[in-house]
């Protein structure tokens, strides 16, 4: 069964680790672009489905064509992360949560262990 096809009203009844809590979702829900297009074309995933396989994929650092099958095609889930990213979607959720006190941005960091490093940077013997 896959969870984009459920109605909402079950959705929580499915919810897996690495997901939205409906409280969480309820603050940032109005914050991202709507799910349909003005202009007609085939719906769009929902939203907070969309986001909770973004989440995922953040958290579990799985190749995306990994992704469960409850967040739809993995494709759709990518698209929808691509464009966000590329719009400043994120920047600007991460911009209000923290302009309404809740986020903190002294508490925002990088986990550096993950970032590598070019060969030149490294110190490595012979790196000019």
């Amino acid at each position: 069964m896959h969870l984009y096809k459920v109605p909402k009203y079950l959705y929580t009844a499915f919810m897996k680790r690495h997901e939205l809590h409906d409280d969480q979702w309820d603050r940032i829900k109005d914050k991202l672009p709507p799910e349909r297009k003005s202009r007609g074309g085939r719906p769009a995933k929902d939203n907070r489905v969309m986001l909770n396989g973004i989440i995922y994929w953040l958290n579990t650092g799985i190749p995306w064509a990994d992704l469960p099958e409850r967040f739809g095609p993995w494709k759709s889930v990518y698209t929808r992360f691509s464009r966000w990213s590329k719009s400043g979607v994120f920047e600007k959720v991460l911009a209000a949560l923290i302009s309404e006190d809740i986020v903190d941005e002294t508490t925002l960091m990088l986990d550096s262990t993950i970032i590598k490093v070019h060969q030149h940077g490294s110190g490595k013997k012979g790196a000019s």
